[in-house]
C-alpha cells in the first residue's frame, strides 16, 4: 500500500527560491555537505569561469562536492537571485537566476526536480562581467569627444594610428592573436572592450579574405540568428544563409568598426616560450618586414578547421592533371566539360559537387563512410527554431538567452535532447532519405542518432546540411561511387575494389587535422603534443576516443602549455566563448589570482 501525502502547491517562483536560498545558505556556512546535498543523484554542474577559472563540468553530488572543496573559499559566491520568472513543465522548474562571487557578477541557468525534496538536475554558472573592470557600455560608454582647449590635441584616428605603429617598436601587446577569421575577430573585439592590449594577425591582405577566396558558391549553412558576432548583431534584412562574399565583407566591416588592432599580410614564422619570463617571442612577417613581438599570452585563432587534413596516395606524384585540397579549390568556373573526382562525402565535398555540376563538368563524388545529411529547412524549423529564429525572438529568447540556454544543456546528455528532434526530421523527410538510400548513398544519424549537433561537437566532421546539392546525387545527376582509394595512376583515381574513375581534377575533400598542428609548425611538436588534441568530448563514438572529457578539448580555456589559447569554432561559438576566453585573459592582465580548477589532462595527441 503507498500513502500521498499532500503537499502545498508551490509556484515555480516558490521552487525556484527555495532552492537559491537554500544553496546560498550552504554556501555562505561554508556547509560543502549541504550544498551537494541539494543536486539530484543524477546531476550536472557546467561552470564557465565563475567557480573554476576553467570552463568545467562536474556530475553528480560526488563532483559538486569536490568542486566545492576546491573553489568555494576562494569564491565566496552570494546574491543568488531570481533573474526572471520560474517555470515549470513537464516536471521540470527552469529558473534563470543572478549572482556575485569575490571577483564578478554571473548569470546561471537550474533546472529542477522533485527527488526527495527540490533537487537541481542541471545547473549552469557563467561569469559575466569582472567587478571594477566591466565595460564601457550604456552608462558607462566613453564620452568620445575631448572639450575645451588643447593645443596638443590628437585626433581619434590619430590615437589609433599610433597604437598600431608602436607594435613591435615600442610596445608589445599582451595578447597575440594568430589568426584573422570570424574567432580571432570576435575574441579581438571583446579584448578591445575590456581594454587587454592585443593585437590579431592574419595572413591574408584584408579580414574576410579567407571567406572570399573559397569556391564561389560557398555560403553559411547556419542560419543568420545563429551567427552573430558579439555587439554587434547583423542587421534584420540580412539573409538566412549569408553568401561566402557578404560574411567576407562584414568581417572586414566589423573589424574597422569595432577598431580591432589588426595586421593583415602578417605570418607568424616561429614562436617559443621562455617559462622564466613567463612570455613568448614570436617572429612574424609583415608585408616582407621582419618583426619581433613580445606578447605574455599566444591565442592560436586559426580555426578548428584549419589544418588540411591532405591525403597522400600512390601514384599521386604521376597523376597528370590537377589535385586540390577543398580549401584550395577556387571554383568550378575553369572545369567545364572535365572529368572531376570529388574525394569526399560531407559539407564541402556537396557544396562543391554541386557547383561543378552547374558549370557543365562530368562530377563523381566517392563517399568512403556514412554521411549524416539533414535539410536545411528542417534544421532551421525543427532542430534550432526554439533558440534560434524570428518565432524564438517573438518568445524572448533573444541571442544571448539562446546561447546559455544551450550551453546549459551538459554534453553527457545533450544526445537525450537531441534524438527526439532527429526522429523528427527522420520522418518529416523521410521520402529524402529513401530516395538518396536507393541511389546508393550511406546514411547516419550518428552513432546514437543524435543527428548534427552531437556530430559536430564530437568530431567536427561527417555530415552535411543540404542546401540542394544531396538532390543531385539522389537523381543521379552526380555520380556516386564507394570505397577507399587505392592510388592514382596519371589519369584516374583507382577504388580499392579496382573501380576506375578517369579524371582530370581530384578534389581531397577529406576534412581538417586537430589545431594543435598549427602549434607544431610554429612552435614544435614537443609543444603540440604536451597541449594535445583539439576539439572532441570524448565519447566514445566514431572519431571521438574516450576518455570523457565534458567539454570541448583545449577550446576557450587554459591548456597544458602556460599562456597558450586556442579559440575556433563556428560563428556562434565564436561570438558565445570568445567571452569566457576574454574574461580569463582580462583577469590575468589585471593580476586576479585565477587559480584552474580541473585542468585539462592530455589523453590523445593529434
Amino acid at each position: 500500500m503507498t500513502t500521498t501525502l499532500d503537499r502545498p502547491q508551490l509556484t515555480a517562483d516558490d521552487i525556484a527560491m527555495r532552492w537559491l536560498q537554500d544553496f546560498e545558505s550552504a554556501l555562505s556556512r561554508r556547509d560543502i555537505p549541504a550544498a551537494a546535498g541539494l543536486f539530484a543523484t543524477d546531476s550536472y554542474w557546467r561552470d564557465l569561469v565563475s567557480f573554476t577559472w576553467n570552463l568545467k563540468t562536474v556530475e553528480n553530488p560526488d563532483g559538486v562536492t569536490d568542486l566545492l572543496t576546491h573553489n568555494l573559499d576562494r569564491v565566496s559566491p552570494e546574491e543568488f537571485e531570481l533573474s526572471e520568472p520560474a517555470a515549470t513543465a513537464d516536471g521540470v522548474t527552469e529558473a534563470w537566476f543572478t549572482f556575485t562571487t569575490s571577483v564578478g557578477r554571473g548569470k546561471g541557468l537550474v533546472r529542477l526536480i522533485d527527488e526527495d525534496g527540490i533537487k537541481a538536475w542541471t545547473v549552469l554558472t557563467s561569469l559575466q562581467e569582472i567587478t571594477g573592470h566591466e565595460e564601457p557600455r550604456g552608462t558607462r560608454r566613453v564620452k568620445g569627444a575631448e572639450h575645451g582647449v588643447d593645443p596638443e590635441r590628437k585626433s581619434w584616428s590619430e590615437k589609433l594610428a599610433e597604437e598600431d605603429a608602436a607594435w613591435g617598436a615600442t610596445a608589445d601587446p599582451y595578447i597575440l592573436v594568430v589568426g584573422g577569421g570570424q574567432g580571432g575577430i570576435a575574441l579581438g573585439a571583446r579584448l578591445r572592450q575590456l581594454g587587454v592590449p592585443s593585437l590579431v594577425i592574419d595572413r591574408w591582405e584584408r579580414p574576410g579574405d579567407q571567406w572570399r577566396s573559397r569556391y564561389k558558391s560557398l555560403c553559411l549553412h547556419d542560419p543568420v540568428w545563429y551567427d552573430h558576432l558579439p555587439y554587434l548583431k547583423f542587421p534584420d534584412n540580412w539573409p538566412v544563409f549569408a553568401p561566402k562574399d557578404k560574411i567576407a565583407d562584414w568581417l572586414e566591416f566589423y573589424t574597422k568598426v569595432m577598431e580591432i588592432p589588426y595586421w593583415s599580410s602578417t605570418t607568424a614564422a616561429s614562436a617559443k616560450y621562455d617559462e622564466a619570463e613567463g612570455r613568448w617571442t614570436v617572429e612574424v612577417d609583415r608585408n616582407g618586414e621582419k618583426v619581433t613581438l613580445r606578447p605574455t599570452h599566444l591565442v592560436m585563432a586559426t580555426g578548428m578547421s584549419g589544418k588540411p587534413s591532405i591525403p597522400t596516395f600512390p601514384g599521386s606524384d604521376i597523376f597528370k592533371g590537377e589535385q586540390q585540397h577543398s580549401s584550395q579549390h577556387p571554383g568550378p568556373d575553369a572545369y567545364a566539360g572535365k572529368k572531376v573526382v570529388v574525394i569526399g562525402s560531407n559539407n564541402s565535398a556537396f557544396d562543391i559537387c554541386g557547383a561543378l555540376y552547374e558549370n557543365g563538368a562530368d562530377v563523381t563524388m566517392v563517399q568512403r563512410s556514412s554521411t549524416h545529411i539533414v535539410k536545411s529547412d528542417s534544421l532551421v524549423e525543427i532542430a534550432m527554431g526554439d533558440l534560434y529564429s524570428e518565432r524564438a525572438l517573438e518568445n524572448g529568447v533573444t541571442t544571448e538567452k539562446a546561447d546559455l540556454i544551450f550551453a546549459s544543456l551538459p554534453y553527457r546528455i545533450m544526445h537525450e535532447f537531441q534524438i527526439p528532434l532527429y526522429d523528427q526530421i527522420k520522418e518529416a523527410d523521410k521520402d529524402f532519405y529513401q530516395r538518396m538510400e536507393a541511389a546508393g548513398f550511406d546514411l547516419d544519424f550518428g552513432d546514437d542518432e543524435s543527428g548534427l549537433f552531437l556530430k559536430y561537437l564530437r568530431r567536427g566532421s561527417g555530415y552535411y546540411i543540404d542546401v540542394g546539392s544531396a538532390e543531385l546525387v539522389a537523381d543521379g545527376k552526380v555520380k556516386l561511387a564507394k570505397g577507399q582509394v587505392d592510388h592514382l595512376t596519371e589519369d584516374a583515381v583507382v577504388l580499392s575494389d579496382g573501380t576506375e574513375l578517369p579524371a582530370d581534377l581530384v578534389v581531397y575533400a577529406t576534412g581538417y587535422g586537430s589545431m594543435n598542428g598549427w602549434v607544431a609548425d610554429l612552435v614544435d611538436q614537443e609543444t603540440a603534443d604536451k597541449v594535445g588534441k583539439c576539439w572532441g568530448l570524448g565519447s566514445e563514438t566514431t572519431k571521438d576516443p574516450g576518455p570523457w572529457e565534458g567539454e570541448q578539448r583545449n577550446m576557450w580555456k587554459p591548456t597544458q602549455q602556460e599562456n597558450l589559447w586556442f579559440m575556433g569554432g563556428n560563428l556562434h561559438q565564436a561570438r558565445h566563448y570568445s567571452l569566457y576566453l576574454a574574461l580569463q585573459l582580462k583577469a590575468r592582465h589585471e593580476g586576479i589570482e585565477t587559480p584552474v580548477y580541473g585542468l585539462q589532462e592530455v589523453h590523445h595527441l593529434s
